[in-house]
């Protein structure tokens, strides 16, 4: 790991590396964790999927047909977007269609920018990255946009903080009190299609879920309120993928990958400790 930051030092793209990472994991801690307090995880995984659509068509049209200025992760926002919207009308006006309705999008979404990879001339390496994760080839055009996804997730998130938390923890006493459930439940989705989006530069498309709740779920184990579970799990993040990059820099193996299974083994540490908690105080329980 020492190595690593030596090189981080001297080389312009670790900086803007670990600068992604680092501005990814904000918004992944005030976002994930509602996500797991919603239980919402298998949503967020379908709006994960249609992402390839979106970036598909905007490599596709930039390629193709000249829109140099369209980048893929414009293409991936507006298909992030398009998904949470559709997913929160299915899941607020018709529950029993709703896994069929995710499903559907998860397997589209892929299914499209697969189509529109297969169109695009040449191999398009810079998609493939977006898929499995690089965050290597991030720059710093990328980061400004990343920077700006971020304050948008992070402003909102914070700003309608009591509303989210009402809508997350109690919908029936939140609409009792004339909150307008089905508007902050949409926009908790689009806010998770946004960071999606921020993580999917770390980790890629395949990975991003476990990247998004894995770090709430470990920090609800000692975390008691909403805020305090943001500001571990931010925290774990920026942990998580500063430590993936370290770690896979001298054996040259993927950054994000390398950061997932961190965070898997960590997620499985704790769960087992808790457990085994739990256990002792059954028996100490019993024996009293």
């Amino acid at each position: 790991m020492t190595e690593y930051f030596h090189a981080v030092a001297a080389n312009t793209f670790l900086q803007i590396a670990l600068a992604a990472g680092l501005l990814a994991s904000v918004a992944c801690g005030v976002i994930g964790s509602y996500v797991v307090v919603r239980r919402i995880s298998y949503i967020a995984g379908g709006i994960a999927h249609c992402v390839l659509g979106g970036m598909g068509a905007a490599y596709y049209l930039s390629r193709v047909h000249g829109l140099t200025w369209l980048h893929p992760l414009y293409g991936a926002i507006a298909a992030a977007l398009i998904a949470a919207v559709i997913i929160g009308i299915v899941s607020l006006r018709g529950r029993q269609r709703e896994d069929t309705v995710i499903g559907a999008l998860w397997a589209i979404g892929m299914a499209t920018g697969v189509l529109f990879i297969a169109r695009t001339p040449g191999y398009q390496v810079e998609l493939m990255s977006y898929l499995f994760g690089n965050i290597l080839m991030v720059t710093s055009n990328d980061l400004w946009l990343l920077g700006v996804l971020d304050t948008v997730v992070i402003g909102v998130g914070l700003l309608m903080y009591n509303q989210l938390q009402a809508v997350c923890f109690d919908e029936e006493f939140a609409r009792l009190r004339g909150l307008n459930v089905e508007f902050y439940y949409i926009l908790l989705l689009c806010l998770t299609a946004l960071t999606v989006v921020l993580l999917i530069s770390v980790v890629g498309i395949v990975m991003v879920i476990a990247l998004l709740t894995l770090p709430a779920a470990i920090a609800g184990h000692f975390c008691r309120t909403l805020w305090q579970l943001m500001l571990a799990s931010a925290a774990l993040c920026m942990i998580f993928t500063t430590a993936g990059q370290a770690l896979s820099y001298t054996p040259d193996l993927p950054p994000g990958a390398t950061t997932i299974v961190l965070a898997g083994a960590a997620y499985v540490i704790v769960f087992a400790a808790a457990s085994l908690r739990r256990r002792l105080r059954s028996v100490s329980a019993a024996t009293a």
